[in-house]
This record gives structure tokens, sequence and C-alpha cells, in this order.
């Protein structure tokens, strides 16, 4: 914004997160009566609430106070920039990875991205998954021509060499964590092929084989690449638990390369 009320807007967004000292000095003056205190305390009150709706694992982890009290840190760092909270807090799982007071709680990070992946998936466009009747019409040949892309809703990382999927998804269920936990790498898939978000653990293969698919390779191709990160992989049993998890879209289409498909 390059306009008088476009650069007053600026400042005066500037001044609600930043302390007084470091506001713009034409905003000295507004920012310093006690209204505009009320009503910066009102706004960072609205951001912190955002933040702890966005990422309920986390919060669930550390506490009401631990968490509002980083929240309000990185509100203050990172003000929102979409009107629509849904969005707000992309930047909190690098937040939480350089914050010293979380150090010691190494997995943390990774719940919230995970926290992350679930609202993205939540607010993803609504599409069709594809049809497992549909594709079992095909010739194996067929299939592997074939290049499905990953539905819109669909959602996949993978963590090395930490559980982080199964400290995430028993606090989701708000169910007791193991005490014995095995620390190895973890997977986890999120779609919603219909109306509400469902997760699932997945294997390497099976995040590198969506990797794939994602960049627009054919079947055959994404399985090798997937055969690649993990030898021992069983493709047919990761396509199949992709497939029953909706995480393809509901179209496809024969490879730019192979016109063996129909």
């Amino acid at each position: 914004m390059s306009t008088p009320h476009g650069q007053f807007q600026q400042a005066f967004a500037l001044a609600l997160f930043a302390p007084l000292e470091a506001a713009q000095p034409e905003m000295w003056e507004l920012a310093a009566q006690p209204a505009f205190a009320v009503y910066r305390n009102t706004v960072m009150k609205a951001c912190i609430d955002a933040l702890q709706a966005n990422f309920p694992v986390v919060a669930r982890l550390v506490g009401d106070e631990w968490f509002r009290a980083a929240a309000a840190l990185y509100v203050a760092a990172d003000a929102p920039r979409d009107g629509r909270f849904l969005h707000y807090g992309s930047g909190f799982a690098g937040f939480l990875r350089d914050f010293e007071p979380a150090a010691e709680l190494v997995y943390l990070p990774g719940v919230a991205q995970l926290d992350t992946l679930w609202r993205e998936a939540h607010g993803a466009q609504d599409e069709p998954a594809a049809d497992a009747a549909w594709l079992a019409r095909h010739s194996p040949e067929q299939m592997a021509g074939l290049a499905l892309s990953p539905h819109p809703a669909a959602r996949w990382i993978w963590f090395d060499d930490q559980p982080i999927y199964t400290v995430w998804e028993r606090n989701r269920r708000q169910v007791e964590v193991p005490e014995e936990l095995t620390w190895r790498g973890e997977g986890a898939l999120l779609t919603r092929p219909r109306d509400a978000v469902s997760w699932r653990d997945i294997t390497k293969a099976g995040c590198v084989f969506l990797d794939a698919c994602a960049a627009g390779v054919d079947l055959a191709e994404a399985g090798e690449r997937a055969l690649a990160a993990d030898p021992q992989a069983d493709l047919a049993a990761t396509f199949t638990t992709l497939l029953q998890a909706g995480a393809f879209a509901g179209t496809a289409a024969p490879h730019a390369s192979d016109e063996r498909a129909p």
C-alpha cells in the first residue's frame, strides 16, 4: 500500500503488534492513549486464541499457560496477514523449533506441523476421491501409465527418527501416549475425501510415492521412486492404503509419454 491511507494502515498495524518505542513516530500519540492499549490487548488476545484453536495438540501437550506465553511472542513477531484466522500460524512450527524453552521438547515442532496439516486438509477444496472400481477396470499396463494427482485435501509428511505421528495422534484423540515409545521414523497421511478430516500412519515409501504423484509422474515411475527409498516396500499394499484413504483425486490421465490408458 503506497497511498496515505495504506501507509496509515501499515503504521497502525505495526503499532498494534510492536512495543510503543518501535512504532512509527506519527503513531506515538495514538499508541500512548489508554483506549489504544485496550484495543491492542483485544487484538492480541484474538490472535492468541486463534493460535490455540489452530494448534490444539501443541496446546494440550504444553498446557494453557506455557502455550499462551509462547503464542504472545509469536504474535508479536509474526502478526496475521490474512483476516481468516484459520490460516494463521503457518510459521509456528518453525518458531517452536528455534524457541529455547521448547529445546527439550524435540517432538513439539513436528506436532505443530501435523496440526497445520490438519487445518490445511480441513480447509481444502472439495473434490471426489479416486474411484477404486474405475481403476480396477484398467489392465496392469494401463495402470502403470496413469498419472494420479493427490487429492486437494491430502497432506503427508515423514519424520526421521521420531514417533511424531504417535504423539500427535494419541493426543488428538485425547488418549494416553505409551510410556515407552519406540524412537523411530514415522509418517502421517491426512485426507478429507468427504466431510471430515481423517488420518493414519504411512510408510516412507508411501510418502515418496505421493511426492512422485504430486510431481506429475505416472504410477510406474512413482513406484520406482518408492522402491528406491525403501527396497523392502510392498507397493501393492502401499497403493491400496493410499487409495482407500482417499489420497488421490477422482480424475486421472495417461502420462504425457504414454497413451495406453483409454
